[in-house]
């Protein structure tokens, strides 16, 4: 037996995304938001409402970063969804994020933050809230990386979003290998 939940958006799990931009006064800003992912090979899709702060950044600057929540900075990134820029200016400080200007736009990369996705604003439509970004770079700090230069999710520790119980959890072990395990059944 199965238990319906309506028309909703629930998908399980969502990712924790925070992103990053810089306002008019080069002030950074950050936000957590889980409604989004990779749209296209060098494209990320988000849903942000035209009322945040970081959208408003993002259509004055042209560029944002997109970095993976951590479970080391679960209660940072948790704040940044917390409060808003437009009321909270220093959200970025409070939160204990140290910004780091991207070579590749005009966005802050959060220190704190190890897997980053570096993009330019393709276009937003304030009636769907659909903002998209072309990736124009992913950085990954090499504290997270193995000998071989592989990033070490254990490492990373990325977090998820569990919106059935509004809770984040941290991404565990290995269950299979992509692409390879179902040719068990070719």
């Amino acid at each position: 037996m199965r238990k319906n939940f309506g028309a909703k958006p629930l998908t399980y799990p969502q990712p924790v995304y925070i992103i990053a931009t810089y306002g008019e006064d080069g002030t950074p800003d950050a936000m957590n938001a889980a409604w989004g992912g990779i749209s296209e090979q060098n494209e990320i899709s988000l849903c942000l409402s035209a009322g945040h702060k970081t959208v408003k950044n993002i259509l004055k600057r042209g560029a944002f970063t997109v970095s993976m929540a951590e479970a080391g900075h679960i209660t940072a990134c948790d704040y940044v969804g917390l409060v808003s820029g437009n009321n909270t200016p220093d959200k970025f400080t409070k939160a204990g994020f140290h910004a780091v200007m991207s070579e590749f736009v005009d966005a802050p990369l959060i220190e704190e933050l190890s897997v980053a996705v570096e993009c330019r604003l393709k276009d937003y439509n304030p009636e769907t809230c659909i903002l998209r970004g072309e990736i124009v770079n992913v950085s990954v700090d090499e504290r997270v990386l193995t000998p071989e230069g592989k990033v070490d999710p254990a490492k990373v520790s990325p977090v998820i979003f569990d919106p059935f119980n509004n809770i984040y959890l941290k991404v565990g072990e290995k269950v299979g290998n992509a692409f390879s395990d179902g040719r068990r059944l070719k």
